[in-house]
């Protein structure tokens, strides 16, 4: 199976553009106000609109508990998916039930596994601990248990990932699909040309190697 691959942060349309000519199932886009990649969803709508039909947008909210605000704005974006980071969460059997949701989880000291059984999404997003950020740490984790959390649900791999250490995170994972923003930037919310083809490149490589048993 083919490791997506899905670019977050998004701010800039010739971003998107060459995320999707390299390749991207996914593209996030995020509406945390206090990210430093935050877009308005207005701003959002207007690069979805031109993309192609089977690539998936994402909209990322944070640390809030109105269902019908995130839904709200979600709508407003024309986002297919909605991805959730806490501490605090909204309804999701609510104006959310429409949606897919991707649930992100932080890794950090005492994580289990078996957890995720126990908690609602259609998908796992895990990524790195930190204490004063929400998501977009830029930091790895232990990618063992991201490889154990492979049998609670389908899990996209997050956290520091770079053209340099993509292809080893996928090899020992084998997730579903690997995150990135900070690993392919210059600054928040400006991709980098080169670094963006060698992350595709790393990813291609890495599923080719166990595609031959590498």
């Amino acid at each position: 199976m083919l490791t997506r691959i899905k670019i977050c942060g998004i701010t800039r349309w010739e971003d998107a553009q060459l995320s999707v000519e390299l390749g991207a199932a996914a593209l996030g886009f995020n509406f945390y106000p206090r990210s430093p990649r935050y877009i308005d969803p207005a701003m959002a709508r207007m690069m979805i609109l031109k993309l192609p039909p089977l690539v998936t947008a994402v909209g990322i909210f944070a640390d809030e508990t109105n269902d019908e605000a995130v839904a709200g704005a979600a709508i407003a974006a024309r986002v297919n998916v909605v991805q959730l980071h806490g501490p605090r969460l909204p309804r999701l059997d609510g104006a959310l039930r429409g949606f897919p949701r991707i649930r992100a989880i932080t890794v950090k000291e005492g994580f289990r596994a078996e957890a995720l059984r126990d908690l609602e999404g259609d998908a796992f997003l895990l990524d790195a601990f930190d204490a004063k950020l929400l998501g977009g740490t830029g930091k790895p984790f232990n990618w063992e248990l991201a490889r154990e959390s492979r049998r609670f649900g389908t899990i996209i791999l997050a956290g520091g990932l770079t053209p340099e250490n993509v292809g080893q995170a996928i090899r020992k994972v084998r997730p579903f699909a690997v995150d990135v923003a900070s690993g392919v930037e210059d600054a928040p919310g400006i991709k980098n040309v080169g670094k963006l083809r060698s992350f595709f490149q790393e990813v291609k490589r890495a599923d080719q190697g166990i595609d031959d048993g590498i």
